[in-house]
């Protein structure tokens, strides 16, 4: 049981990573009716694989891995999850931005949005995707046994 939570935790940590880079290369064309459906649709998926990352990865804590009191006594594993809080701080403005379309949208009109809006939407990715990299190192860590504490 503990490979199969392994699995798909590591297949929703890939497919949050890979909404997040189709996203950031959307956001970077022009956002046509198409393009903004195809956008909406991934941020809705990132948001839902980001859940379920987070929902299998505390399963694999409490019940599937080394237990809640290892993990709770090392650093990297701590530092994992407040960069993961991070991301999904960092997510909240875009996916508003992107809401924000529906009424235009359901018009049938592209959302208009202009190029220094699209910027700061990159920003936030540039900056989601920074805290993803830094997840990616102290999963390493993790890995190695590296600043565990006490417990």
């Amino acid at each position: 049981m503990s490979a199969l939570f392994a699995f798909l935790h590591h297949l929703a940590a890939f497919a949050v990573v890979s909404c997040l880079a189709i996203e950031f290369v959307l956001i970077r064309g022009e956002l046509g009716l198409q393009g903004a459906r195809r956008l909406q649709r991934v941020d809705m998926l990132f948001g839902l694989s980001s859940g379920l990352l987070l929902l299998i990865g505390l399963l694999r804590v409490f019940y599937f891995e080394k237990g809640a009191d290892y993990y709770f006594h090392s650093w990297p594993f701590l530092a994992k999850l407040l960069l993961f809080l991070a991301v999904g701080l960092l997510s909240i403005p875009p996916t508003l931005e992107i809401l924000s379309w529906r009424q235009p949208m359901r018009q049938g009109h592209a959302p208009s949005v202009s190029e220094e809006r699209r910027r700061w939407l990159r920003r936030f990715m540039h900056l989601e995707l920074a805290g993803i990299v830094l997840i990616l190192l102290c999963a390493a860590l993790m890995a190695r046994g590296v600043g565990h504490f006490g417990g």
